[in-house]
């Protein structure tokens, strides 16, 4: 590992059951993928990784490739482990977690989140408060290494970072409330069924005019349907 090196590392594959192939459904004249990867790529990390399974690489290796990520094929099961894998290729120190189903995360909450690295020691770092779907998470390498060695159970292997939850006596974990524009904790900008993305597509429609929507824009519409 390579001293204060970050890797913004997405984790995308294609085998979803709820909505199948979701990260490919079309939005915004790209797709949902697509979006996800234009707003991560304004969070300045020292490198932009894919994280995907063998049976999805082929077809979202040209689609990383064309947003500037790194493309990494590892386990289809084991997120765990292809986040570890990507620590190891690109000599990651820490990583930044985000999601391929989250076409709406927060670019400037994630440029906040790493702000505040140099603020105290935390293993794990992440937001509360906003709109789900918006976030991402703040990990230090060495803590997923660790978990990787020594996590047994499938939930702590099939999610990255649920060890480090379920041992707070091995590892700091830092929440911070998000400012207070972001905070509508009951609104939901993820894609995990079809009314999901039905949600968002109509939120495209309003609001996107080809560039990456800013999240106090996304908030202002999202405050306006709880009128």
């Amino acid at each position: 590992m390579t001293a204060d090196r970050l890797g913004l590392v997405v984790q995308v594959r294609l085998g979803s059951t709820r909505l199948p192939r979701k990260a490919l459904l079309p939005l915004g004249g790209l797709t949902v993928a697509d979006q996800v990867l234009r707003r991560l790529a304004l969070v300045p990390a020292d490198c932009l990784v894919l994280a995907t399974d063998e049976a999805s690489a082929a077809e979202l290796g040209p689609l990383a490739a064309r947003n500037g990520f790194e493309l990494l094929v590892g386990s289809a099961e084991d997120v765990l482990e292809r986040y570890c894998d990507a620590i190891r290729r690109f000599k990651l120190a820490r990583v930044l977690r985000a999601t391929g189903d989250n076409p709406l995360v927060s670019f400037e909450l994630a440029r906040l989140l790493v702000e505040e690295v140099g603020t105290d020691k935390a293993d794990y770092r992440a937001q509360t408060g906003m709109p789900l779907g918006m976030g991402v998470e703040l990990v230090e390498a060495s803590s997923l290494l660790e978990a990787e060695r020594e996590a047994t159970l499938q939930s702590e292997r099939e999610h990255v970072c649920p060890f480090l939850y379920n041992h707070p006596e091995r590892f700091r974990i830092v929440r911070t409330e998000a400012p207070a524009p972001y905070r509508l904790p009951d609104a939901r900008v993820t894609i995990d069924t079809a009314e999901d993305y039905e949600s968002v597509l109509r939120l495209y429609g309003a609001l996107y005019s080809g560039s990456p929507i800013g999240s106090e824009e996304v908030l202002r519409y999202l405050s306006g349907l709880k009128r």
